[in-house]
């Protein structure tokens, strides 16, 4: 069992780091904009779901592969990066699809954006880097075996990092429900989701590189 202490100090960390608005709020607000209140909930969950992939793996060894694999770091990046630019295209060129109304379509959209979500989650290198570099500081070894400290410890992260998140979700939504009175001004919003979504991307491609 990690010691008390320990927890409480990587609540407080890992609080202050999340609440800095980062690579993952900008994803949600993108997909806010593009999407609205519903994908961009759907958004969060995937990926948080992601990014506890990365926490497992990370528990089961693989975070030190990454770790001392530059090439295989910067092939998890780039293909981060570059779905993001695909997911920013994408909102831009059906900015003015009609949402679906039959129940298929609309499981079909679900399970897409859920999906989708979820790879941006396994693909975040800032996350990867965090996983690596920060928690291992607040494992205590002589308390028990690390794997399943380091899950307790990813899944706090998780668990603050969603409740910040859904509310960026709902207030990037709510924005965009007001747009949604101007079909012209929803279609503008939607592009403007795509083209955050694409300089993400960007961001993303040409930081965070390992030295």
């Amino acid at each position: 069992m990690i010691p008390v202490e320990n927890l409480v100090a990587f609540t407080i960390a890992a609080a202050v780091i999340i609440a800095i608005p980062g690579p993952s709020v900008l994803f949600v607000i993108g997909r806010a904009l593009s999407l609205g209140r519903a994908g961009a909930l759907l958004s969060v969950l995937g990926n948080a779901i992601g990014v506890f992939v990365q926490v497992i793996a990370i528990a089961a060894g693989v975070g030190v592969l990454i770790e001392q694999s530059i090439v295989v770091f910067t092939i998890v990046k780039f293909a981060g990066a570059g779905f993001l630019v695909y997911l920013g295209i994408q909102a831009i060129r059906h900015r003015n699809r009609v949402t679906a109304s039959d129940d298929d379509a609309r499981a079909s959209s679900t399970w897409r954006v859920l999906g989708e979500s979820i790879f941006v989650g396994v693909s975040n290198p800032k996350t990867i880097v965090f996983f690596i570099a920060v928690l291992p500081q607040f494992v205590a070894p002589e308390a028990g075996p690390v794997p399943p400290q380091l899950l307790l410890l990813g899944g706090i992260f998780l668990a603050i990092a969603l409740v910040f998140d859904s509310v960026w979700a709902l207030a990037a939504g709510s924005a965009r429900d007001w747009f949604a009175r101007s079909p012209k001004r929803l279609s503008t919003l939607g592009a403007a989701g795509g083209v955050a979504l694409i300089g993400l991307g960007g961001v993303l491609a040409f930081t965070g590189a390992k030295h």
